[in-house]
């Protein structure tokens, strides 16, 4: 959390490490280092997203002073109130994976995952030497921990021998 909003007890948060915005009205989130007096949670009763992070209102903080004591904090969320999309974002997780098309095959491993504004791309480097692809939900047919990831990436995206 990197400052506080207004003075009704919003805070301003932005992702760590690349991250995408995952937070959401309803999620359970931890404050680390923890309080070591009183609450250690709070849910999200607003959420509002800006160009580089998002605004949020916890239930329990109503107050410029209380939520002044969050600044500076890290907000954890259990991996169960994840989105399903957040291991598309995942970029320490994505690189070195291996992609595979469907009517393809092997497209290579990621080699980098640039970051941008509207979707991220993939740069995979391999048998068609360096591919990028759009990480849009159209393409990304599967996604899971230890198995390739599955793609179905539209014909002239890959330059075929």
């Amino acid at each position: 959390m990197v400052k506080t909003h207004g003075k009704r007890g919003e805070v301003v948060t932005e992702p760590v490490h690349g991250l995408p915005l995952v937070l959401d009205v309803g999620m359970d989130v931890y404050p680390v280092p923890p309080a070591l007096k009183g609450r250690r949670s709070y849910r999200i009763s607003s959420c509002f997203d800006g160009p580089t992070g998002q605004r949020l209102s916890l239930q329990g903080v109503w107050s410029l002073e209380a939520a002044d004591e969050l600044v500076g904090k890290t907000l954890l969320v259990p991996i169960s109130q994840l989105p399903d999309s957040f291991d598309l974002h995942d970029v320490p997780r994505l690189l070195g994976r291996e992609v595979i098309d469907q009517t393809l095959g092997s497209l290579g491993a990621i080699d980098e995952v640039m970051q941008g504004v509207a979707q991220d791309v993939w740069v995979i480097t391999g048998p068609f030497g360096e591919v990028m692809i759009p990480v849009v939900d159209a393409m990304i047919v599967s996604i899971e921990e230890g198995k390739p990831v599955l793609v179905d990436v539209p014909r002239g995206l890959v330059e075929e021998g």
